[in-house]
C-alpha cells in the first residue's frame, strides 16, 4: 500500500513537472536579419544572453580546417571597446560565468549574469559580433591554446584518436570527415587576411539567432536589443553548399594503432540520417535501447553476464546533414574484438526480427520523458534548446513539441529502421589497437 501510495504520488509529481516544462517564447527579427528569441523566467534573478551562429566545422575549406572551432577562442581575444584580456575580468567582476562551444555545424557563446547585468551581456555580446580585434598577438596566442588543447583531447588521450579515425572513412565528400579541432598544419599556414575574411563572412547578424533568458524586462529588452546589435551590418546572405554521401554498400574495415592504450577496442560504426529526420530520432531510441544504462541489452548481455567486456556502448551522433551511429566494446580476458562484435550484431539482428517487448518500449518512452524534462530543466539548457531548434532545425517550438515525435515512434518502426541502417554492409569496422612501437 505505501509503495502504491509513492508510485502515485510520484506519477503527480511527474506529471506537474511535465506540464510545467512546456516553454514559453517569443521570437522576431531585427532589420539586419538577426534572429531574437526571448523566454522570460522569474523564478530566479538571473538571465542569459546567448548568440549561436551557423558556422562550424563543415563550413571550412578543406586546407583550413579548425577555423570555427579557432574562433571560438579567438573572439574572447577583446574589441574595440574591450580591452586584450579583459573579457573575462568583466564578466566575473559583474558576477557572472560565461563559456562557448563549436560543432561541425555550429558556434554558441554565452553569459549567464544578474538579472540586473542584463544590458552589459547585450552589448558584450554586440561587441564582440561588431568590433572584434583579430590580430596576430591574438592569432599566435590561441593557436597555441589549441594545440595544447589538441594534445590533451586527442594525441595523448587513451582512444582520443576514435572519432577522427571514424570520420575519416565514414564521410568521404561531406566536410564531416574531419575533426572539429581540425589540422594544425592547417591552422600554422593560414594568414591573417584569412582569418579576418572568415569572420566577416560567417560572423554576421544574419547568420545568428540571439537569445535571451531568465528573469528581465521585456520593453527594456527590446530597446536594449534594437539599440546594441541594430546598427551592425548585414552581412553577406550565404548559401550553404549540400554535400552527398554515396550509400555504403559494403563492410569498410581499417585498423588504427593507438599508443596511449593496453586493450584494444573495435569501433562499428554505420552513417545515419539527418537529426532532422524520424528515423534519425528512431535511431535514438534503439541507442537507449542497447546501451543507456547498466540495465540495456548490451551492458547486461556481454558486460553484466557473460563477462565478457569491460566496457560496451552504442553512441548516436547527431549532426545536421548526417550523423552517425557508433557501437563499441573492449574485450576483457581471453575474449577478442571479434567475440564481441559478434555478440553485438546478435542483439541488433534480434531488432531486427522481433518486436522489443511492451515492457523494453514503455521503459524507453519513460526515460525520453525524463530526458525531454531535464533538458528544459535550466534556464540556461532552454537558451540553447532554443537557439539550436531555430538554427539547426528550423522550428523553435520543437522545444516543446519533439517529445511527441518520440512518443509516436511504434515498436515495429524501431524495428524497421534497425533493418534500414543497422546492416553488416553498411558498416566501418575499426580495429583500434595497441601501438605495436616501442615507447621510449
Amino acid at each position: 500500500m505505501k509503495n502504491s501510495i509513492m508510485m502515485l504520488s510520484a506519477a503527480i509529481m511527474l506529471g506537474g513537472v511535465a506540464h510545467a516544462q512546456k516553454v514559453a517564447f517569443e521570437e522576431y527579427n531585427l532589420d539586419n536579419g538577426m534572429h531574437v528569441i526571448l523566454h522570460n523566467d522569474p523564478s530566479a534573478p538571473v538571465v542569459i544572453t546567448s548568440v549561436m551562429y551557423h558556422v562550424g566545422s563543415k563550413d571550412e575549406r578543406p586546407d583550413r580546417t579548425g577555423f570555427a572551432h579557432f574562433f571560438e577562442h579567438l573572439l574572447f581575444e577583446g574589441t574595440e571597446n574591450i580591452k586584450r584580456g579583459e573579457w573575462m575580468k568583466i564578466v566575473t567582476a559583474n558576477g557572472g560565468v560565461n563559456n562557448a562551444n563549436t560543432s561541425d555545424d555550429r558556434t554558441y557563446y554565452y553569459e549567464v549574469f544578474p538579472s540586473n547585468s542584463l544590458e552589459l551581456g547585450l552589448w558584450m555580446e554586440s561587441e564582440r559580433l561588431m568590433h572584434p580585434i583579430i590580430n596576430k598577438i591574438g592569432v599566435d596566442t590561441q593557436n597555441e591554446v589549441v594545440k595544447e588543447e589538441k594534445r590533451m583531447r586527442y594525441d595523448n588521450q587513451p582512444y582520443g584518436n576514435i572519432l577522427p579515425e571514424v570520420k575519416k572513412y565514414m564521410f568521404k565528400n561531406h566536410p564531416y570527415r574531419w575533426t572539429t579541432i581540425g589540422s594544425m598544419k592547417d591552422l600554422d599556414a593560414a594568414t591573417l587576411e584569412e582569418f579576418q575574411a572568415f569572420n566577416k563572412k560567417f560572423y554576421t547578424p544574419n547568420n545568428a539567432v540571439l537569445v535571451v533568458a531568465g528573469d528581465f524586462d521585456k520593453t527594456k529588452t527590446k530597446e536594449w536589443i534594437q539599440k546594441y546589435f541594430g546598427p551592425i551590418p548585414k552581412g553577406e546572405v550565404l548559401k550553404k553548399q549540400t554535400y552527398t554521401e554515396e550509400p555504403i554498400t559494403q563492410t569498410i574495415t581499417a585498423t588504427y594503432e593507438d599508443p596511449n592504450i593496453q586493450i584494444p577496442m573495435v569501433v562499428a560504426t554505420y552513417r545515419t540520417p539527418s537529426m532532422k529526420t524520424r528515423d534519425a530520432r528512431v535511431l535514438d531510441l534503439i541507442s537507449s535501447y542497447l546501451s543507456d544504462g547498466k540495465s540495456s541489452k548490451l551492458y547486461k548481455k556481454i558486460v553484466d553476464d557473460k563477462k565478457m567486456a569491460l566496457q560496451i556502448g552504442a553512441v548516436g551522433f547527431s549532426q545536421e546533414d548526417y550523423g552517425m551511429y557508433i557501437l563499441y566494446g573492449l574485450p576483457m580476458g581471453a575474449y577478442t574484438t571479434a567475440d564481441i562484435l559478434k555478440e553485438m550484431d546478435e542483439e541488433i539482428v534480434k531488432i531486427q526480427t522481433d518486436l522489443i517487448s511492451e515492457k523494453d518500449y514503455q521503459k524507453l518512452q519513460n526515460k525520453f520523458d525524463n530526458n525531454f524534462v531535464n533538458a528544459n530543466a535550466s534556464v540556461e539548457g532552454i537558451a540553447e534548446n532554443l537557439a539550436s531548434y531555430y538554427l539547426l532545425y528550423g522550428d523553435v517550438n520543437l522545444i516543446n513539441t519533439e517529445i511527441d515525435i518520440y512518443h509516436s515512434i511504434t515498436r515495429e518502426e524501431i524495428r524497421e529502421v534497425a533493418k534500414k541502417y543497422l546492416n553488416p554492409n553498411q558498416r566501418l569496422i575499426l580495429d583500434y589497437v595497441p601501438s605495436k612501437k616501442v615507447q621510449n
